[in-house]
């Protein structure tokens, strides 16, 4: 039986096993290459995708799972948060190797949609499980400062 997926605004009908990871139904079955693969445990944040809003590890979510839940991966991600997160991490030179970055800003997008005015105890809960091998962890952080300030304006 195939299945429906909201991704990005289009729905997509995807003939797959009811147990494939959402990460590789976007990725292979959309060519929607931004989301990663890095853990495959839902352990570094790399897949992070947005499901109805929320941050959702796509690595180990199965595509029977999602339902009809609105998908949104970075290549669809927009919206004033979006610009304000881009726009501070180029400015606090937050990427480096640039391989957890899709996953990163999809976390403080929907941390700032959440919470407006983020703590560092905010962001270092909402950030939890986006590991940066480049460990720019405090770029990261004054980077969504940067930006929930600028939201602020």
């Amino acid at each position: 039986m195939p299945h429906r997926l909201k991704v990005n605004g289009k729905t997509y009908e995807l003939d797959v096993d009811d147990g494939t990871p959402l990460l590789w139904a976007i990725r292979d079955n959309l060519g929607l290459s931004g989301t990663k693969f890095g853990c495959g445990i839902a352990q570094c944040g790399a897949c992070t995708v947005h499901l109805d809003g929320k941050p959702q590890r796509a690595c180990v979510t199965p595509i029977s799972a999602v339902g009809d839940a609105e998908i949104v991966t970075i290549e669809g991600l927009a919206g004033r948060e979006c610009d304000a997160v881009q726009a501070a991490w180029i400015g606090h030179d937050v990427p480096q190797c640039g391989y957890c970055q899709s996953g990163q800003v999809m976390s403080a997008v929907a941390l700032l949609k959440e919470i407006p005015k983020p703590t560092d105890r905010d962001i270092d809960l909402a950030m939890n499980g986006n590991l940066c091998r480049c460990a720019t962890y405090v770029r990261i952080r004054a980077a969504i400062h940067g930006a929930a300030h600028a939201l602020e304006g």
